[in-house]
């Protein structure tokens, strides 16, 4: 397959931006070197939140500007997507993001004990018929809990009935705290200048085309 010009020049030129980590080890096996030491990467020591499988990161950025006193952290495979949020953080000069390369499989690989504050997942793959691979089963939940500190909050943003449902049910089933549970994002009614409503407002890609084809944005916020 012959990758097209664009592609090939967003590639070389992901590898100049300083917001971009990129692993070249084999962290299925080995920790990564910025393991607990994130405070270092952002030069403070300011809460750090996860965004896993952020796709061209429009939660990321929309996150970062609405608390610049927070730490946000991309995570994606794909190289291309990261490219996107990574050149919109350098444009609108957010020293609060960085964009992480890796699978969300190898997760624990990368961040130390009690490291991250809050994680979100916005728009995950379903897996329909694989069920431990959704973000919030207890195989990946129990990797979570390896970084995220005691009482940390997991955000789930999604168009699925099955993961909404599976994710209630595994909420219950473990008994993690539920925080809340808004089963229309736009049709909630919230108190006045709420920032739940301002972030939950903030759109991906694929939540616009999702809210096109008449889909209903659910959200769910606990704590493991």
């Amino acid at each position: 397959m012959v990758m097209g010009k664009d592609k090939l020049k967003r590639f070389s030129e992901i590898k100049t931006f300083e917001n971009v980590i990129q692993p070249k080890l084999d962290y299925s096996s080995v920790d990564f070197l910025l393991k607990g030491k994130w405070s270092d990467v952002f030069k403070n020591d300011n809460p750090i939140i996860l965004e896993l499988g952020c796709g061209g990161g429009e939660y990321t950025i929309g996150l970062a500007k609405h608390y610049p006193e927070i730490n946000f952290i991309g995570i994606d495979i794909k190289g291309a997507r990261l490219w996107k949020g990574a050149k919109n953080a350098i444009d609108e000069n957010l020293n609060n993001v960085r964009f992480l390369r890796t699978k969300v499989d190898f997760i624990e690989k990368f961040f130390g004990k009690n490291e991250v504050n809050e994680i979100w997942l916005t728009f995950s793959d379903p897996q329909p018929k694989k069920p431990r691979k959704r973000l919030t089963s207890k195989l990946f939940i129990d990797r979570y809990k390896t970084f995220l500190k005691k009482n940390g909050t997991i955000h789930l943003k999604t168009d699925s009935d099955l993961l909404y449902d599976f994710t209630m049910e595994e909420i219950n089933n473990s008994n993690y705290t539920l925080l809340k549970n808004i089963k229309n994002v736009y049709k909630e009614s919230y108190s006045k200048n709420s920032e739940l409503e301002k972030i939950l407002y903030i759109k991906t890609f694929y939540e616009t085309m999702w809210i096109e084809l008449g889909k209903t944005i659910k959200y769910i916020s606990f704590k493991i």
